[in-house]
């Protein structure tokens, strides 16, 4: 479900650029171009912060791992119990990712 604030012809645009990028070297050339380093550490952190409230991680210890704000995580906290599962998606993908990786090392 896609929030209607959200969807007009610019962030189309945006969204269909971040899916064009093939590879991490052109993610780091396209957000550097398009974020400040500050934004993108941002949005970096609030990923890592939404991986460690999934895995069961205290406030505390994300605090002294991140640097986050215990207002940044609880904002990431309230988008995994009641927003959009976008975090949801991405935090599958990036486990199953993680786990082929780990059988192609082993195997």
């Amino acid at each position: 479900m896609v929030n209607p604030k959200l969807k007009d012809q610019l962030t189309d645009q945006l969204f269909e650029a971040v899916l064009r990028l093939r590879s991490a070297d052109e993610c780091y050339q396209f957000f550097e171009d398009l974020c400040t380093i500050g934004e993108l550490k941002a949005l970096a952190q609030r990923l890592e912060v939404a991986r460690m409230l999934a895995a069961g991680h205290t406030y505390e210890v994300i605090v002294g791992r991140t640097g986050a704000s215990t207002a940044t995580i609880s904002r990431v906290k309230r988008c995994l119990n009641y927003g959009a599962d976008g975090y949801a998606i991405i935090l599958e993908r990036l486990s199953q990712n993680n786990e082929t990786e780990k059988n192609h090392a082993e195997g």
